[in-house]
């Protein structure tokens, strides 16, 4: 498949008109390839993924978050450099799909959504008006869960999915919960968005003091690893649908958090 195919395929779901304006989304290292048979998904271009990427004999490697977002020369030996030396030893080209994707509640952004069966669907924060078929693009989802739940109940239903080793839950008591909202990532500003679409919980990563202090609404911090690693999962299993004729690959990875066991 020619590279160029490919980063089709890849903005189709993640456009990169919609990422932030602070972003890097789109290419991080470039390469003189323009074919490729083999790609790898990650969410982190750590030095780790990209050494298993290139193990698997990635052509064209695909991560959420950019390799950085304050390009530099690469002056120290460390991580951004090691990463580089390993891209462009190869001649691998790096591609992020960073807010690009989060933007797209269609696409695998939308998971969570998805897989509890949310209805009366809102988007949090808007970036930009419904387009022809209705849809917008923007950060975060509010909806309707089938019937009321307790947050014991969807927390269970989350640990079948996900990682909640890290998992803390903050704010007033929760009762039953009707409408619940999520942002993959560090989504805390936007529970202010959620508290209005009337969700009774939100699920998001990375809460700071304050925020949970002052939470109106139960606020259930799974980290901000958990839900984007099984987004990316997810687009692993978008692009074996769509870039046909090509091996693609998912990478896991681990939180860089750990649980203090204390025998």
């Amino acid at each position: 498949m020619q590279v160029a195919e490919l980063i089709s395929i890849i903005e189709e779901v993640a456009p990169l008109k919609a990422a932030a304006p602070w972003d890097l989304s789109g290419f991080q290292v470039a390469s003189l390839r323009h074919e490729v048979s083999s790609i790898a998904v990650c969410l982190d271009p750590t030095p780790h993924s990209i050494r298993q990427s290139l193990d698997l004999g990635a052509q064209f490697i695909l991560s959420h978050h950019p390799l950085t977002l304050k390009p530099s020369l690469p002056t120290k030996l460390d991580a951004y450099h090691e990463v580089l030396r390993l891209l462009l030893r190869a001649d691998v080209p790096l591609y992020a799909a960073h807010t690009s994707l989060d933007v797209n509640p269609e696409g695998p952004a939308g998971w969570l959504a998805t897989d509890l069966r949310l209805e009366n669907l809102t988007v949090l924060e808007p970036v930009a008006p419904a387009d022809a078929d209705g849809t917008i693009l923007g950060y975060g989802l509010a909806g309707d869960l089938p019937q009321p739940q307790t947050v014991e109940h969807i927390i269970r239903a989350l640990e079948s999915i996900l990682d909640l080793s890290t998992a803390t839950l903050s704010g007033p008591p929760p009762g039953k919960i009707d409408r619940l909202a999520y942002c993959t990532g560090s989504g805390s500003s936007l529970l202010a968005a959620a508290h209005k679409a009337g969700a009774q919980l939100f699920i998001t990563g990375d809460v700071k003091y304050h925020t949970a202090l002052d939470a109106e609404i139960p606020l259930l911090d799974v980290g901000h690893h958990s839900l984007e690693e099984e987004m990316m999962r997810r687009m692993c299993h978008v692009l074996q649908q769509r870039a046909h004729g090509v091996a693609v690959h998912f990478v896991p990875s681990a939180s860089p958090f750990r649980t203090v066991a204390l025998s």
